[in-house]
C-alpha cells in the first residue's frame, strides 16, 4: 500500500500565536501516525514561487492522510493556525515502486 504525503508552503505571520497550532496538532499526528520528513527547514528556491515554510508529512497511507486532515481534533489545531498564516497544502499518493 502506498503511503500518504501532505505537502505544504506557508507564510507565518505570527510565531509565537502558530507555536498553539503545532503543540495542537501532536495529538492528531500521533494518532494518524504522521512522521515528520521536512518541517521548515531552510530551502533554496530555484524555480517558480515559494512560501517561507515548507513541510511534508508521512502517513501509513493515503486513507490516514485524508482522515488526519478531516479529523476533530486536527480541525481544533488548524483553527489556531489559520488567523496566523497563510499556505497552501496538498495530500498526495506515495508513489509504490
Amino acid at each position: 500500500m502506498a503511503k500518504g504525503y501532505w505537502v505544504a508552503h506557508v507564510d507565518v505571520t505570527d510565531p509565537v500565536a502558530y507555536e498553539k497550532y503545532k503543540a495542537a496538532n501532536a495529538a492528531p499526528f500521533a494518532k494518524y501516525g504522521a512522521k515528520f520528513l521536512v518541517r521548515g527547514a531552510p530551502q533554496t528556491q530555484v524555480e517558480g514561487h515559494a512560501r517561507a515554510r515548507t513541510v511534508v508529512i508521512e502517513f501509513p497511507s493515503l486513507q490516514a492522510a485524508h482522515d488526519c486532515y478531516n479529523s476533530p481534533e486536527y480541525q481544533a489545531a488548524k483553527a489556531l493556525r489559520d488567523p496566523v498564516s497563510t499556505g497552501d497544502c496538498l495530500i498526495i499518493e506515495g508513489y509504490d515502486a
